[in-house]
C-alpha cells in the first residue's frame, strides 16, 4: 500500500513539475527569489494546476508515510523524473532514445534493488524534542547555505543549488509529514495544539518558494536532477536519525546497497540529461502553453 501510494505521489509531483514550470519560466530574469516571481506565477491559470498537483502529490505522500517508513517511501521520488520524461515524451510523440530507456531502466532497476536488499524496516519511534531541533538547525544550515550560494556561478549552478536548497526542505516536510499523520490517529485537537502542522505549513512554504526559483534560476535539467537525487537521499538519513528506520546492512547487503543508489543516481543524470526535459520551454509568449525546441536548437545553458 505505502508503495503504490508513493508512486502515485511521484506521479502527482512530475505533473506538478510541468505545470509550474510553464507558469514561472516567462517571468523576468530579475523576479528570481522575489516575491514578483510568486505574483507573476498567480497570473498564469496552470500554476495553479500545478499548486493543485502538489496538494494531491502531498495527500498521496502523507497516506504512504503513515503506512510505510520515511526511507522506503521517499526514496520512490526518484520515480518523479521517469515520470516527468515519459509525460513530455507523450505530450511531444517524441521518440525515447537510448538516455531515456537507460536512464529510466537504471534509475527503476537501482531503486528496486535499494528497497528489496535494504528491506527497511522499524521507523515507529516517536522523536524527541532534542532530536528534532539537531534535524531543524543542519537541515536550516545546509538549505541557507545553498540558497546563498544559488546567488553566484552560471544559470545551472543556480538552479541545482536553489533546487537543493528546496530539496532539503522537502525532506524535513516528509518527515514533518509523518509526524503529523500519527498526530492524526490521537485527535484533531493534538493537532490544532501541536507545533507540528505550523512547521509543516512554513517548511512546505519556503520549500516551494525555493523551488520556484529553481525552475526560474537556470534549466530544469539541473533542478529537477537535484531535486530528485537530494531528496530521497536527506529523507534516509533523516528517517533513520529520528525515526530509527532500520535498513539491512549486514555482509554482502552494504556493498550491494550502495552501488544500487550510485546506479539510481546515474539513471536519474541521464534522464535530466534527455532533451525531453533541457528541450522543454514555453515559446506561446502567453506562458500557457509547452512546445518544445528543436534538439538541434538548443543553446548551451538553454532551457
Amino acid at each position: 500500500m505505502a508503495y503504490v501510494l508513493a508512486l502515485l505521489a511521484a506521479l502527482a509531483n512530475a505533473l506538478s513539475a510541468i505545470f509550474q514550470r510553464i507558469g514561472v519560466q516567462n517571468a523576468p530574469a530579475d523576479t528570481v527569489m522575489s516575491v514578483r516571481l510568486i505574483r507573476h506565477a498567480f497570473s498564469n491559470a496552470i500554476w495553479f494546476l500545478g499548486l493543485a498537483m502538489i496538494v494531491v502529490g502531498f495527500l498521496l505522500q502523507a497516506g504512504a508515510l503513515h503506512y510505510g517508513q520515511l526511507s522506503s517511501v521517499q526514496p520512490l521520488v526518484t520515480t518523479e523524473l521517469l515520470f516527468l520524461v515519459l509525460i513530455l515524451g507523450a505530450w511531444f510523440r517524441y521518440h525515447l532514445g537510448w538516455k531515456e530507456w537507460g536512464g529510466s531502466g537504471a534509475a527503476a532497476g537501482g531503486l528496486a534493488t535499494f528497497l528489496v536488499v535494504a528491506a527497511p524496516g522499524g521507523g515507529n519511534v516517536i522523536p524527541t524534542r532534542h532530536t528534532w531541533i539537531v534535524v531543524f538547525v543542519v537541515i536550516g544550515a545546509v538549505s541557507a547555505g545553498c540558497t546563498a550560494l544559488g546567488f553566484t556561478g552560471p544559470r545551472w549552478f543556480r538552479a541545482a543549488m536553489f533546487g537543493s536548497a528546496g530539496a532539503v526542505l522537502f525532506a524535513l516536510a516528509a518527515a514533518l509529514t509523518k509526524q503529523f499523520t500519527n498526530l492524526l490517529t490521537e485527535g484533531w485537537v493534538h493537532v490544532v495544539t501541536d507545533w507540528v502542522p505550523y512547521a509543516l505549513l512554513a517548511t512546505g512554504v519556503i520549500g516551494l518558494f525555493l523551488i520556484q526559483s529553481s525552475f526560474h534560476a537556470g534549466p530544469i535539467t539541473s533542478s529537477q536532477a537535484a531535486i530528485t537525487i537530494i531528496d530521497p537521499i536527506v529523507s534516509v538519513v533523516i528517517g533513520i536519525y529520528l525515526f530509527h528506520d532500520r535498513l539491512e546492512t549486514a555482509g554482502w547487503r552494504l556493498p550491494v546497497e550502495v552501488v544500487a543508489i550510485v546506479v539510481v543516481v546515474a539513471g536519474v543524470l541521464l534522464l535530466s540529461m534527455s532533451p525531453l526535459v533541457a528541450g522543454a520551454k514555453d515559446e506561446s509568449g502567453k506562458g500557457d502553453k509547452l512546445v518544445r525546441r528543436p534538439r538541434q536548437g538548443l543553446a548551451p545553458g538553454s532551457a
